[in-house]
């Protein structure tokens, strides 16, 4: 197991790209994994807490200025900017919708390791993702309804005890965890955590991948649509969040434009009414393909462009 889990760490671009298509190729598996997403968000969670320098997070919590501005950016600049955008593009709506939705959505927690395999500045995009989905039951509803008229029901206390729970047990696991394995250890199993990591984000993609299959059987031309849309969208997202983050550096403004454009749409599923349009549901689906794809494609663009810095988390200066 050990080396099962160094080798997925030591490779895990490639085999999130890979790995990313089993929940196509076996529809009653990803059926089966369904009830493991959340879970896995509280063992995500924990793994990326025990892989990240705490130093660094409390780094970037001292200067709260540029992340606030970047969590502006995240909740309410990109949907602004996105539906500004689509109102010049003829495109079905239930799939403006659904684009508007992931502009509006905060990052994936899953965003800090990929961070990191990247060579990016994982602490911030821990940080920033864990304070923007704090936030999401303020901005995502009333962005909603003024931009699309369609009422969401988060219930803001409700979802924000439910989340601290999670972060709670999450940060007092990878206490324990870190406590156990020693700071001299974690450089040395750093892969064996990116391997667990993999392991999780495997089952996400697998789980969310529920009823594409059929989907793609029974109506391939939308289908096929949605997969550019998603395309398009994820790496255009990444793009303006890197350029309008450049004053930061290169490292960080690329940061930026991973977490902007790699969205947590799933968080919005729970509340969506039960009269939401299908082809949207379908679209949030299709749209973890780009998620898991583009890190194995852009990695050796990421080497060219990223030099760690002293202050890095990233695997290959050190963790602890």
């Amino acid at each position: 197991m050990s080396r099962l889990l160094a080798f997925l760490g030591g490779h895990a671009t490639w085999v999130l790209f890979v790995g990313v298509f089993l929940g196509l190729a076996l529809p009653s598996l990803s059926t089966l994994a369904r009830p493991l997403l959340a879970p896995a968000v509280a063992v995500l969670l924990t793994a990326t807490l025990v892989r990240i320098d705490w130093r660094f997070m409390l780094n970037h919590l001292r200067r709260p200025w540029s992340a606030a501005v970047i969590i502006i950016w995240l909740l309410i600049g990109a949907p602004l900017a996105t539906a500004g955008v689509l109102a010049l593009v003829p495109l079905p709506t239930s799939l403006t919708t659904a684009l508007v939705l992931m502009a509006a959505a905060p990052p994936i927690l899953s965003a800090a390791p990929i961070a990191m395999m990247l060579g990016l500045d994982g602490a911030l995009a821990l940080v920033v993702g864990l304070i923007a989905t704090l936030l999401t039951p303020l901005t995502v509803p009333p962005l909603a309804l003024a931009l699309l008229g369609l009422e969401l029901d988060i219930g803001i206390t409700e979802f924000m005890v439910r989340l601290a729970v999670v972060v709670a047990i999450a940060l007092a696991a990878a206490l324990v965890i870190r406590r156990a394995i020693g700071r001299e250890r974690l450089p040395r199993l750093s892969r064996h955590l990116d391997g667990l990591v993999v392991v999780v984000m495997l089952v996400f993609a697998v789980a969310i991948m529920d009823g594409v299959t059929a989907t793609l059987a029974e109506r391939p031309t939308t289908v096929a649509l949605w997969l550019l849309a998603a395309f398009v969208a994820n790496p255009a997202l990444q793009i303006a969040g890197a350029l309008a983050f450049a004053w930061l550096g290169q490292r960080r403004a690329l940061t930026v434009g991973l977490v902007s454009g790699n969205c947590n749409m799933g968080l919005l599923l729970a509340a969506f009414p039960p009269d939401t349009d299908t082809d949207v549901v379908l679209y949030f689906a299709v749209a973890q393909l780009p998620m898991y794809m583009l890190p194995a494609l852009l990695l050796p663009l990421y080497r060219r462009l990223v030099t760690p810095e002293p202050d890095s988390d990233s695997p290959s200066i050190r963790t602890g």
